[in-house]
């Protein structure tokens, strides 16, 4: 057995395998540097568009991620692996992860949604796949909302997506639904006009527009006058409540009889009551 030969042999292996490892090293440094650099302009490309911190995040990460796969693949190509076999694997293994969670990817991709077309924002009064409140924060998986109890709620944001969406913050006021029931015997025009005075002098009543006081509908009691000022959402319930206590007040009033029953009305209940 010739050991110079041998020795020989073992150094030139030594020696490729050295120089392979040394490249090898040299594409990662250089690859992740790079990565980096790419990462980074994204992200400052995505600040001067201000772009929600959410968005920016994720479009780092995912990125990064493809990045740094390209350059694994890259350099077991320079080693010599065969990567095409590789590049199957991930594509079957991809598939079988968004199978088995396609509820939670169909989440993500409406967060997605969500994060770039921007139906709202943090802090916004949103009524959203079922729930009513404030937006505390939209992340990729799921909505959370703070709803007017309190309530902490997390809502996935493909059923908000696939929903519809009232955004109660986007306009600068929204309007508060009240109505009235008066007397046949009362006089409309007197109580709609008091009515007018005393909502105007709310605090945190749009002036524009004027709230709109009118007959609505009738019924057998005599007509139900709508009462609908306008105000912003942050003064909602507020305008809300102190307008039901002008109602009362007003229509409480002497000059405003209180809606008598029909004669049908009165013989059932008091049928109902034994008399």
């Amino acid at each position: 057995m010739n050991w110079d030969s041998i020795w020989q042999i073992i150094q030139t292996k030594a020696a490729t395998v050295g120089v392979e490892i040394i490249g090898a090293l040299v594409l990662y440094i250089v690859g992740r540097w790079l990565i980096s650099l790419v990462v980074h302009a994204v992200q400052r490309v995505l600040t001067r568009q201000q772009i929600e911190p959410t968005v920016m995040r994720f479009a780092g990460n995912t990125l990064s991620v493809a990045l740094n796969v390209t350059l694994v693949v890259a350099i077991l190509g320079y080693f010599g692996v065969q990567t095409t076999t590789f590049a199957a694997l991930i594509a079957a293994a991809g598939l079988a992860i968004g199978t088995a969670w396609a509820g939670l990817l169909a989440n993500f991709a409406a967060g997605a949604f969500l994060l770039v077309l921007r139906p709202f924002k943090v802090g916004d009064f949103i009524s959203a796949g079922g729930v009513t409140g404030t937006v505390h924060e939209i992340g990729l998986f799921v909505t959370t909302i703070d709803t007017p109890d309190n309530v902490r709620t997390f809502t996935g944001n493909n059923k908000i997506f696939s929903d519809n969406i009232q955004n109660f913050t986007a306009n600068p006021y929204r309007r508060v639904d009240l109505t009235a029931q008066i007397s046949g015997a009362a006089d409309p025009h007197l109580a709609i006009n008091r009515l007018k005075e005393r909502i105007v002098a709310i605090p945190n009543i749009a002036k524009t527009p004027a709230p709109d006081i009118t007959i609505l509908t009738f019924t057998p009691f005599g007509p139900v006058l709508a009462v609908r000022p306008y105000c912003h959402n942050d003064h909602y319930w507020q305008v809300y409540f102190e307008a039901n206590m002008v109602i009362r007040e007003v229509l409480g009033d002497s000059a405003f009889p209180g809606p008598s029953y029909p004669l049908a009305v009165q013989e059932k209940k008091a049928a109902a009551a034994g008399i």
